[in-house]
């Protein structure tokens, strides 16, 4: 009998949501059909965004690369779309929102929701299985995408028994509340299928003797506080299946600094100096986003990640600006962090950029005290200039106006500007 008290989470994930999504287009099967979905035009190291269930069956690993795929397999190549998944996605939350309140739903991915199902069993007249079946019923007959459903007494269990048992449950559906977790999970490996634990946390606590959720539970809570800092506390939490924060709490949070960024992985190897006509670009990019959402940023960071041919790591760092979300300040900061701490003799394939301490533009503007009035005056030219180009690419696309920097055989902006997420729209 469960306690009237106790609340019940779900975690659904819709299966290999993109491939799922080109099998329903092309009327098959998702759960029989050898389906990758990946960009054909790019080398055979491109990374697939998703795999079919009936690929995995096959010993295929979702995010492979082309190559990776055995020869004897035959299968369907489908080229992403973007604006097709993320049309999808909103339909199915809309299914959601006939049963469920948005306040008690929250959406982790375009194919992942937590919904706080608690006070809908007694209404529906339903078990927390039933219900969960019900949702993903209505998802496969109406829009044709199998789903999988995690269940459990507080959000982080749902979330585990969505990653490591609802998988191999016949229905997709797993329950876990924390004696079930201890008994059932405590002794599981690898710790990278559990939830927030990635493989440097693994290789830490591997280093150290720690190789599962008992250990874990078993390891002085000082220790793991100074191998992870404030970290540990969580680690330790999630150990014995206890997780304090609930959807409430999820609703009700706000970030005390927000941050925007950027980036990419560059086709192919690039020069330093290629990769800095990628950066000024990315740098401009980052402004008029900057511009069109009212904001400044107080400083911004750059991440370089060199060419994995060459085992050289990354390079990067921040600087300090104050207010502002001019393209020429932003653009002369980063470019300027670029020369001084990127080696020009590895090849690079990776560059994230990111707007650090982001204010309403009246709240940041009020702090600009170092500024000359003539250099304000400048950049008040700028912003008009800017807010212009905005709503010439909001009117006409984003590629209606560019910067002659755009045409140069490095740049990469005009064909990022077709893409959502770094991936095709679908759309021409």
């Amino acid at each position: 009998m469960q306690c009237v008290n106790t609340r019940q989470y779900f975690c659904i994930d819709l299966k290999s949501f993109y491939a799922s999504v080109e099998c329903v287009e092309r009327g098959l099967d998702p759960i029989k059909t050898n389906l990758v979905v990946a960009d054909p035009e790019r080398s055979n190291g491109t990374i697939c965004l998703a795999v079919t269930p009936a690929m995995k069956k096959l010993g295929v690993k979702n995010r492979c690369r082309i190559f990776e795929i055995p020869k004897n397999i035959k299968y369907i190549t489908a080229p992403p779309r973007m604006k097709k998944y993320i049309d999808y996605s909103a339909k199915i939350y809309s299914i959601y929102l006939r049963s469920i309140a948005k306040e008690d739903i929250h959406v982790y991915s375009i194919d992942e929701v937590f919904i706080d199902a608690t006070d809908y069993l007694s209404l529906y007249n339903l078990s927390a299985r039933a219900f969960a079946a019900q949702l993903m019923g209505q998802i496969y007959t109406e829009l044709g995408i199998p789903a999988a459903c995690g269940i459990g007494t507080n959000l982080y269990l749902c979330k585990v028994a969505l990653d490591i048992c609802a998988k191999k449950s016949k229905d997709f559906i797993a329950y876990l509340d924390e004696d079930k977790y201890r008994k059932i999970l405590w002794r599981h490996k690898p710790l990278t299928d559990f939830w927030r634990i990635g493989h440097g946390t693994q290789r830490t606590l591997n280093r150290h003797g720690i190789f599962t959720m008992e250990d874990i539970a078993n390891t002085p809570e000082e220790y793991l506080y100074s191998w992870f800092g404030i970290d540990a506390e969580l680690l330790y939490d999630h150990a014995f299946g206890v997780e304090t924060a609930t959807m409430k709490d999820i609703k009700a949070y706000t970030s005390k600094t927000e941050s925007i960024s950027s980036g990419q992985v560059l086709m192919r190897d690039y020069s330093f100096d290629e990769g800095m006509t990628v950066l000024y670009e990315m740098a401009d990019q980052l402004a008029l986003e900057l511009v069109c959402k009212n904001v400044v940023a107080q400083s911004f960071s750059l991440y370089v990640g060199y060419s994995h041919l060459c085992n050289a790591g990354a390079d990067g760092g921040s600087v300090k600006t104050g207010f502002t979300n001019s393209s020429k300040v932003i653009a002369g900061a980063i470019l300027g962090l670029y020369k001084s701490t990127v080696s020009r003799d590895v090849p690079i394939r990776r560059i994230n950029i990111s707007a650090n301490n982001v204010v309403a533009e009246n709240a940041g503007k009020s702090q600009i005290s170092f500024f000359s009035e003539d250099k304000s005056l400048i950049e008040e030219k700028e912003l008009k200039v800017q807010k212009l180009m905005m709503n010439i690419k909001s009117k006409y696309g984003k590629n209606s106006i560019i910067r002659g920097l755009s045409l140069d055989k490095a740049a990469t902006a005009i064909e990022r500007n077709k893409q959502i997420g770094g991936h095709k729209s679908g759309e021409m």
